[in-house]
């Protein structure tokens, strides 16, 4: 579980988070949404250590992580791992290498041992035989699975993504989202998604975190975001015809 208390941060005079409290649940797909621009990015980034908070706790599983002192901090971000948005594979390295990154930089296994566990990896995100590829010799979707073997390659209690579906089509997209709800569910992690796509939204969302210019305005999950009563969540989930179109079928209007 990852929870945030009251965290507020500030670029120079600008408030981009306002005093944000919410819950992450271990072993449940956590998204954040709202517009371009409305803090979600940074609040992810707060979490990760990635950006200093002016108020505000970031607790995980009851550790204030942002109050301890660095070599402690470096101990719980082992424990992380991270689903970037253009996938961030090395393009000189192969499959493999890719995969092993993380165990060649925090462990202490035997080469035996590492393939052992990128073959373990590649195989739960249902790829296999692909270890001596490189990135540019498979395709998106493909980049995106190799992402998700080498974020849990270190078998971690956290993992954050970040626009996992950016750039993939919609089939590709919900392989992509069924899998991560799969290994969250398996390995009871707390995921936190960062994304705005509503397909998302309604097949994964089993906690949604809606925040609109720096400000928490929503929490629920895909059943209620429909009737949810908050405009502000209206205007930004059903802004083109067609989602709205799709709100009146659902409330059979």
């Amino acid at each position: 579980m990852i929870e945030v208390k009251h965290l507020s941060k500030y670029f120079g005079d600008r408030v981009v988070l306002n005093d944000i409290s919410t819950v992450f649940e271990r072993g449940k797909t956590n998204l954040v949404i709202g517009q371009s621009g409305s803090g979600k990015t940074v609040l992810l980034k707060c979490i990760v250590g990635l950006l200093e908070v002016e108020q505000g706790e970031i607790l995980y599983d009851q550790v204030v992580f942002n109050q301890l002192p660095f070599q402690e901090q470096k101990d719980i971000r082992k424990q992380i791992g991270m689903l970037f948005q253009g996938s961030a594979l090395f393009d000189s390295m192969t499959v493999e290498k890719n995969v092993m990154f993380p165990l060649d930089m925090f462990t202490r296994l035997t080469l035996a041992e590492k393939r052992e566990r990128v073959n373990f990896c590649l195989k739960r995100v249902n790829l296999e035989r692909v270890n001596r590829l490189y990135p540019a010799e498979i395709s998106g979707g493909m980049k995106k699975r190799v992402a998700i073997a080498r974020a849990i390659a270190l078998n971690p209690s956290y993992l954050f993504c970040d626009e996992p579906n950016s750039g993939l089509d919609p089939q590709t997209s919900i392989v992509i989202d069924e899998l991560i709800k799969e290994i969250t569910e398996e390995y009871n992690i707390t995921t936190i998604i960062n994304t705005h796509d509503m397909g998302s939204v309604a097949s994964i969302g089993e906690k949604i975190v809606f925040i609109s210019n720096g400000r928490l305005e929503w929490t629920g999950t895909s059943h209620d975001i429909i009737q949810s009563g908050n405009k502000l969540l209206d205007d930004f989930i059903f802004a083109s015809p067609f989602t709205r179109k799709v709100k009146d079928t659902f409330l059979g209007k």
